[in-house]
């Protein structure tokens, strides 16, 4: 209410006389009548300078019409009294309404990951070592396999060294660094991809007699053929690593943590 006596003080005193647009051509029309306060808003700005109009830059003006579905047909009636024809839904509205509201996909024009155009970054390619910024594993150095059909990354620690196992992540998840090995040799069996990586479902216990607290959750356990999978691919890139040049430098680094100081910024640092 304060504020409201105010702006009513404002206006019936002088001072917004004196702040109404002057003839200088290049003042704008849309002003600060009081602090915080525009003399028109952003729908009424963009009415008056209509750039609803105007296509934007690399846009084309002309859109081809889309031709909507006819929802209504004409159909001929006999009978002298009836009218001879009358229009009708091609699908008839249901007669009866639901008595609970259930719940119902809304119609969205994003489209799903899947989807999505995917573009390796080109400081990613295979055999860079990259640090994850995310995930169980943030702050872990990995190296980098492949890329499945979903778009995501394919990388392992080596489990050996720092615990990471064969995993997928995101490319806007990790930082690739300039430390690259040669793993051209390095075969990945074919039945790991997408579906390879797929949730599985916990078995709930069912209610039995006995005590609930007796009753054991199911727990995830990597299946033998992951943990084979593993040791098939590690045992590669232990190979590689062992027959570099630097190999020592190369444990100590893909074992170490990444992690940064109060001195140290990101936006500085070459990795």
């Amino acid at each position: 209410m304060l504020r409201m006596r105010e702006y009513s003080l404002f206006f019936n005193s002088g001072t917004a006389r004196k702040m109404a647009p002057s003839k200088d051509p290049h003042k704008p029309r849309n002003y600060e009548l009081v602090p915080g306060v525009m003399r028109y808003s952003r729908s009424k700005m963009r009415q008056k300078t209509a750039k609803y109009k105007f296509a934007k830059k690399g846009q084309k003006t002309t859109k081809a019409a889309v031709q909507k579905p006819n929802r209504m047909i004409t159909k001929d009636i006999d009978g002298e009294k009836n009218g001879k024809t009358r229009t009708v839904r091609i699908n008839r509205m249901p007669r009866f309404y639901p008595t609970e509201d259930r719940p119902r996909k809304l119609k969205s024009c994003k489209k799903p990951f899947s989807q999505h155009k995917q573009r390796l970054r080109p400081s990613i390619t295979t055999g860079t070592i990259l640090i994850l910024v995310a995930g169980r594993h943030k702050g872990k150095r990995v190296v980098f396999l492949k890329q499945l059909a979903s778009g995501l990354l394919l990388v392992t620690g080596p489990y050996h060294i720092n615990g990471c196992p064969l995993r997928r992540i995101n490319s806007i998840y990790v930082i690739a660094t300039k430390t690259k090995l040669d793993i051209s040799g390095v075969s990945v069996p074919e039945r790991v991809n997408d579906a390879y990586f797929k949730r599985k479902n916990l078995k709930r216990p069912k209610q039995a007699e006995g005590e609930i607290f007796e009753q054991k959750v199911e727990e995830y356990s990597a299946s033998e053929e992951r943990k084979e999978d593993q040791v098939i691919v590690d045992k590669q890139v232990l190979d590689v690593i062992r027959n570099h040049e630097e190999k020592k430098f190369l444990f100590g680094y893909l074992g170490a943590m990444f992690s940064l100081g109060k001195t140290q910024f990101p936006h500085k640092m070459v990795f």
